[in-house]
């Protein structure tokens, strides 16, 4: 009889964490500074798989540092409200983006961020700009 409800007492804890695990496996991003004595460069570094063969197939200089800079707000915005929310939006954004739109990060680092947010727009079928645009 103890086994039986040893058994059953797994089962049930085993089915409650099942309920709370995450529905999607939704990769990250991270910034990284690499601060050097007169300069500092940063890096996107990016969790997702498939995001590098995705981004090779984008154009590569589309827009100017101020069009990426301009979205990449508006998208960082949203991403850390969402991420803020995460009952909402069933904790699919799963790390906090310390983004300063004030900090030169350069341009190669902007279109990566921007086209990051491109990627996970299309293959999580969400919008991330607010205004519809």
């Amino acid at each position: 009889m103890k086994k039986v409800i040893w058994i059953l007492l797994i089962s049930v804890f085993a089915g409650g964490c099942a309920l709370f695990s995450p529905v999607k496996n939704t990769g990250s991003a991270e910034i990284k500074s690499d601060a050097g004595p007169d300069s500092t460069e940063y890096e996107l570094v990016v969790f997702d798989m498939g995001f590098e063969t995705w981004l090779l197939m984008q154009p590569s200089m589309e827009h100017s540092i101020e069009y990426y800079k301009a979205k990449n707000t508006i998208y960082v915005s949203e991403w850390n409200y969402r991420y803020m929310s995460p009952r909402r939006y069933r904790g699919q954004y799963e790390s906090y983006i310390d983004y300063d739109p004030a900090k030169n990060y350069g341009l190669e680092f902007e279109r990566r961020l921007f086209y990051y947010f491109k990627y996970f727009e299309e293959t999580n079928r969400v919008s991330l700009d607010p205004t519809g645009r």
